[in-house]
């Protein structure tokens, strides 16, 4: 795995998780966002996560495959 954690910048207290995958590039649409995230593909502080709305806050990090991110504000 990756050691390698690249950050992202957030300007709110919280912000959705699709819409991070969104916004950062990750995903195409906010259709395919929601399908990455529903599908199990993506884990938040090392825990599979599948809720599309879940809300991200600073100092989370996710994971998708060997790459992973964290937001900070």
């Amino acid at each position: 795995m990756s050691k390698e954690i690249t950050p992202v910048h957030i300007t709110k207290s919280s912000v959705e998780l699709f819409k991070i995958l969104k916004f950062e590039g990750i995903a195409d649409s906010g259709a395919e966002a929601k399908n990455i995230v529903a599908e199990g593909h993506v884990k938040v502080n090392g825990e599979v996560e599948t809720r599309k709305r879940r809300q991200m806050v600073a100092g989370d990090i996710f994971q998708i495959g060997d790459e992973r991110w964290q937001l900070v504000d």
